[in-house]
């Protein structure tokens, strides 16, 4: 170890050279929800073998099921180099070597994914994977996510592969298990449809829908020679070849609504095609469509949806057939928002259907389901007053029966999978049990994490889903945050001298964005110092607990005291990283832009005290949980730490160069100072680092098996009540905790 070594840079700043760092083995395990949290859009079970099956997500990776009903996590290797592994944009697997599953991921395909998609393919049901980089993107959190599946296993010919492609890319071919890939130049229909020019999110064109074969043709061994294709357009959208992929056709008499083909499903014993179609790409647009069937021997199309097109108004997205028994099909609807999500199912291919709700006389609902969600209870919301409970879901593209059991069925919604072991009771007696079936699944995108001294272990913000009181680490939350109710909520923050005061921002169509608790999160109340129309964001909370800085998504920096009215905060750049100070209840912090701003007036206005080195960006601001005037700030260049309330500045050496979210954790003997845990480039590694000596000497905690994604857009925090502990939220997977 070399000595460390000091020297002034500037009159307020100063640089610390020290050595470089070493890996401690930490024990890593999902924060438990139970519920999932985030969108499914794809479930496919193997048609060979029992109890094989998939679940995709659109941020979180894909999961494989267990026999006991939870799921585990196939991508958590996934770190900060290959991010955009995590979004699945089409799966497969396959029928004949049962071993094998296959991937298409990458996140986006417009320029907030710099990297080319990639096939991943694994022949051992995704413990270990293999890559093939594409030439091309690939979206798996773009518009038409739930499509698909548009990655298929030749039945026949295993060796066998398409892919269709977004953005124009078209058909794509493998013949050696996915290894290599080129383009089906013969199929000349790319997809043209997007959902809109607005932005580069929604102008890239949607592409290929999805790739079924034909299994009642051909001969094992040789390539099948009857392959149908989806695409997204408002024409002609459903070709097929007859002599394996080498010409193409439109099948004609395909019905022309200006609807896109979202699934594609083959009943083989019936040898039908079905196809479920929406006006929308999804997952959340969609106001009309059918369901038609296509008898594959006589060329007839049959218009079987559920509703007429003149009173439907929504899509059909999921869509799954009995294997075992010929003529039964589900179909769900994209989307049916109000008053809740409808599934349909048939026994005689569409002719009749009976649904799993339906209205008796408004505003009377049949419910023909039992409703069990013991696996997460958060799921409902005990405090709501809605007139009609959104049970059944949304977002419905998922949608599968077991092929060897047809008691067994899953769905995918925006939040979880719901399914259940009675579907057979849906024929009789009309009424199945409708079960929450995520466990494992742990996809929330996450946004701030604290576990303040005398509270529960954590208390969590994420997107979409709230956030959560977690009493237990190994048990689901009974409820999100309520009272006031955020879809999603952005910020939360506790009084440094009086942890038990919490303050959260979120958004809100009728209360205020922004609520306090004074019971460390277990009960809220909505703080009337701001409306429904105060933009949420980033919150700090004074030390004391009585002045709240909010830094909204949008806009200017605002401050309230004592519950007064928001004003403009002065002197703080919109946008900025805000925190404050955890002793001094009139001093709060901002970073902007490589800059370090301080106000000690309540948050009234700031200074731009001292720019740090060359940053161009503050990435965190963390103030010590007990002493004054300590305050800590990673930026693009690296951690830099001041104990005079940031009037100048020491960088942190030991070979950081770069750092993201960090947090504070219970000091280990005999060490004082808190040991500090957060992602950082260290020696030119990006990882999750701990330091136990203030950044002389770093250890790697995450490992090859536990990468946790894009360290940017990851949340950290560690636990001042239990040494070594850390909290980290991600982008995709939840939240993770850690122990040495």
């Amino acid at each position: 170890m070399s000595a460390t070594v000091l020297f002034f840079v500037t009159a307020s700043l100063l640089v610390n050279f020290v050595c470089s760092a070493t890996t401690q083995t930490y024990t890593w395990k999902n924060v438990k929800t139970g519920g999932g949290g985030g969108f499914v859009p794809g479930i496919v079970f193997n048609p060979s073998t029992k109890g094989i099956a998939y679940a995709r997500t659109d941020i979180g990776g894909v999961y494989r099921l267990n026999t006991d009903e939870t799921w585990t996590p196939l991508l958590d290797s996934v770190n900060n180099s290959n991010w955009h592994n995590w979004g699945i944009d089409a799966l497969a697997t396959d029928p004949i070597d049962t071993e094998r599953v296959y991937v298409a991921v990458g996140m986006y395909t417009n320029e907030w994914d710099p990297n080319p998609g990639s096939i991943l393919r694994s022949n051992d049901k995704g413990n270990t994977w293999e890559e093939t980089v594409l030439p091309f993107k690939v979206g798996g959190n773009m518009p038409g996510r739930g499509i698909g599946e548009r990655l298929a296993v030749d039945p026949n010919d295993n060796s066998v592969l398409y892919f269709g492609a977004r953005s124009g890319h078209g058909l794509w071919k493998s013949t050696d298990y996915g290894v290599t890939w080129s383009n089906v130049t013969s199929f000349i229909w790319t997809g043209t449809y997007f959902q809109n020019a607005s932005s580069s999110y929604t102008s890239d064109p949607v592409g290929i829908a999805w790739i079924t074969f034909d299994t009642t043709s051909g001969t094992a061994g040789n390539p099948t020679p009857r392959i149908f294709v989806g695409v997204v357009d408002t024409g002609e959208s459903v070709f097929r070849s007859e002599d394996g992929g080498k010409t193409w056709a439109w099948v004609s008499g395909e019905p022309m609504y200006g609807f896109l083909p979202h699934k594609g499903v083959l009943s083989p014993a019936e040898k039908v095609l079905y196809i479920s179609y929406s006006n929308g790409a999804g997952p959340y647009d969609g106001t009309n469509g059918t369901v038609h069937r296509y008898n594959i021997s006589t060329g007839v199309w049959t218009n079987i949806s559920p509703t007429s097109i003149d009173s439907t108004y929504y899509g059909y997205g999921g869509l799954a057939v009995d294997l075992q028994v010929p003529g039964t099909v589900m179909v769900g609807a994209l989307n049916c928002w109000w008053p809740d999500e409808i599934i349909w199912r048939s026994l005689d291919s569409g002719a009749t259907w009976s649904p799993i709700w339906a209205w008796n006389s408004y505003p009377d609902i049949d419910y023909y389901y039992d409703y069990e969600i013991s696996n997460a209870p958060w799921l409902q919301d005990n405090t709501s007053t809605a007139q009609f409970p959104v049970r059944v879901g949304w977002m419905v593209e998922a949608l599968a029966i077991d092929p060897f059991d047809s008691n067994h069925w899953l769905y995918g919604t925006g939040i979880t999978i719901y399914g259940g072991h009675d579907l057979l009771k849906w024929d009789s007696a009309h009424n199945v049990t409708l079960e929450s079936l995520a466990v494992g699944i742990e996809e929330m995108d996450v946004l701030g994490l604290i576990a303040p001294v005398g509270g529960p272990p954590l208390l969590s913000v994420v997107g979409d889903d709230g956030g959560f009181y977690h009493s237990s680490l190994e048990t689901a939350p009974s409820q999100s945050f309520h009272s006031p109710t955020y879809g999603s909520t952005n910020g939360i923050d506790y009084a440094g001298n009086n942890p038990a005061n919490i303050v959260r921002s979120g958004a809100s169509s009728t209360l205020p964005t922004v609520s306090f608790s004074t019971n460390f999160g277990l009960t809220w109340s909505a703080d009337y110092a701001a409306s429904s129309s105060t933009v949420p964001g980033a919150v700090a909370l004074s030390a004391d607990g009585d002045t709240v800085l909010l830094m909204p998504t949008s806009g200017s920096p605002l401050v309230s005291k004592y519950t007064s009215t928001f004003s403009t905060a002065t002197g703080l750049p919109s946008g900025a990283i805000i925190a404050s100070d955890k002793s001094n209840n009139t001093v709060f912090y901002g970073g902007s832009a490589g800059s370090f701003y301080l106000s000690t007036n309540g948050a009234v206005s700031f200074a731009n005290t001292v720019s740090l080195g060359s940053s161009t960006a503050v990435n965190e601001i963390r103030a010590h949980p007990s002493i004054a005037g300590d305050v800590w700030a990673s930026t693009d260049t690296g951690l830099w730490h001041s104990t005079n309330y940031g009037t100048n500045f020491t960088q942190i050496g030991g070979g950081c160069s770069a750092g993201w979210s960090f947090g504070f954790g219970k000091a280990g003997a005999p060490a004082s100072y808190p040991v500090i845990f957060g992602f950082f480039a260290v020696d030119n590694i990006t990882a999750l680092f701990k330091t136990e000596d203030m950044g002389a000497n770093w250890q790697e905690i995450s490992d090859a098996t536990h990468g946790f994604g894009a360290a940017s857009a990851n949340v950290v925090n560690g636990d001042m009540s239990n040494y070594g502990r850390v909290f980290v939220g991600t982008n995709g997977r939840g939240i993770w905790y850690g122990e040495p």
